[in-house]
């Protein structure tokens, strides 16, 4: 059965909003949830970039929930810090957190003053990181030599089970990596067929555990307002890589980003004001494979859209299945 949760956007929304909101969606009826880790947001309009693993703390206290984020090893985060972050909220919340790992984005990894990588340096990169983690997850004593430079690291505090490492993509080929060394896989809502060749290319690779869906939608009482929802918060996101990767700053995205379209933004997010489509849009994933979907409605106020789909989309869903 698909399980069905809600996406935390660091990028739009302060985060003391986002626990109160996080808070409802539990009241709601969404089961899980998972948020972004971001050092800044995808537009000037957008606004927000709070620090992700602060605010996880809080959010797994407050709630029941489970939650997981995506994150970015090796460059902004030494993989002995992500360790230690995953290992800390994995000892306090047992069986309730999980962390995707991916390669990462220029927009949050220029601060450190570090070039950017190559795009196969920097996934040569990301799998020293994911053993470095799981070593240290394991309890054992790390030195590594490589992309990545760690010294006698050690974990003194550790769950009793690690945390799941889930890998993070949106290409094939990225997916089939993934298989390697991941308890599951996470990607973002594409065309029907794109995400039935993500789903194969990683199981047929060998790839366990869930896979995943985050997908980005706008709602509201009127199409005209969903629309407008979706162009204002989610205009700068239509890129796909390598734009998407390789930008460095706010002012680039919303520069890049002036005169896309509303039927633009419409090919990245699932923009309705019927619920009976934004059902059927969510049946279909399901459908596809997926284990868990994570609704990113993309709008700065959460709460009417929690409130409806919680009592008018939810219970439809869990109803087909």
């Amino acid at each position: 059965m698909t399980e069905y949760g809600i996406h935390a956007s660091h990028e739009q929304i302060p985060p003391a909003d986002l626990l109160t909101a996080m808070v409802a969606a539990e009241r709601a009826g969404f089961g899980t949830a998972m948020c972004s880790d971001h050092f800044s947001p995808w537009s000037e309009r957008q606004g927000q970039s709070a620090f992700a693993w602060s605010w996880l703390g809080a959010a797994l206290q407050a709630t029941g929930l489970t939650f997981g984020v995506v994150t970015a090893p090796g460059q902004r985060y030494h993989p002995a810090i992500v360790a230690q972050a995953i290992g800390t909220l994995g000892a306090m919340f047992p069986g309730r957190f999980w962390a995707a790992l991916g390669s990462g984005e220029y927009s949050n990894e220029h601060i450190t003053g570090g070039p950017w990588p190559r795009k196969e340096i920097r996934d040569a990169r990301l799998r020293e990181c994911v053993d470095v983690i799981r070593d240290l997850l394991d309890g054992k004593d790390v030195t590594r030599d490589g992309l990545v430079t760690v010294d006698r690291a050690r974990l003194w505090t550790r769950p009793g089970t690690p945390p799941p490492l889930i890998g993070a993509a949106v290409s094939t080929r990225t997916a089939a990596r993934c298989a390697e060394w991941a308890d599951g896989l996470i990607t973002v809502n594409a065309p029907e067929d794109h995400l039935r060749e993500m789903i194969a290319a990683y199981r047929e690779a060998g790839g366990r555990g869930p896979v995943c869906l985050q997908v980005h939608l706008s709602w509201a009482p009127t199409e005209e307002e969903a629309e407008a929802i979706a162009h204002d918060q989610w205009r700068s996101n239509v890129f796909g890589p390598p734009v998407s990767w390789d930008l460095e700053l706010v002012e680039h995205f919303d520069v890049v980003s002036e005169h896309v379209t509303v039927e633009q933004v419409r090919s990245v997010v699932n923009v309705s004001s019927d619920l009976d489509r934004h059902i059927d849009w969510l049946r279909g994933y399901a459908a596809l494979g997926f284990d868990r979907v994570y609704l990113h409605h993309v709008g700065q106020d959460l709460l009417p859209f929690i409130e409806t789909f919680g009592a008018k989309v939810l219970p439809h869903l869990r109803h087909s299945e």
